[in-house]
């Protein structure tokens, strides 16, 4: 069973960078994409970010392209989202998810809880 646990949320101003990291446990990782989504107040959740486990392939929504990355470390079977030149509008609910065989993970790949973020102005 994945195991997913979100961690490096929090509060930043505007311009301001966070770090969150998705530790992940269960699982080979070698054949998975992992992603990062997000959920703002009454709001669909989006896509932010996903990397293939092998080969490190990385994918972006538009809005983030060039602001964030996203980053795995094989050793720790950990992957990062560094967050830079935040906007409020980045603010929302973070999840990381995992999902085996394909690009981009789905609704049936493992999610962690969540880790929120908040940008002020």
């Amino acid at each position: 069973q994945v195991q997913l646990v979100e961690s490096g949320g929090g509060s930043v101003q505007a311009g301001g960078s966070l770090r969150l990291s998705c530790a992940a446990s269960g699982r080979t990782f070698s054949n998975y994409a992992m992603g990062w989504f997000r959920q703002a107040p009454g709001k669909e959740r989006e896509f932010v970010a996903a990397i293939r486990w092998s080969g490190g392939n990385t994918y972006y929504s538009a809005s983030v392209k060039g602001r964030f990355t996203i980053s795995r470390d094989n050793a720790k079977n950990t992957v990062y989202l560094q967050m830079n030149s935040l906007k409020p509008e980045d603010t929302a609910v973070y999840y990381c998810a995992a999902d085996e065989g394909v690009t981009i993970p789905g609704d049936s790949g493992s999610w962690g809880q969540g880790t929120q973020v908040t940008v002020s102005s």
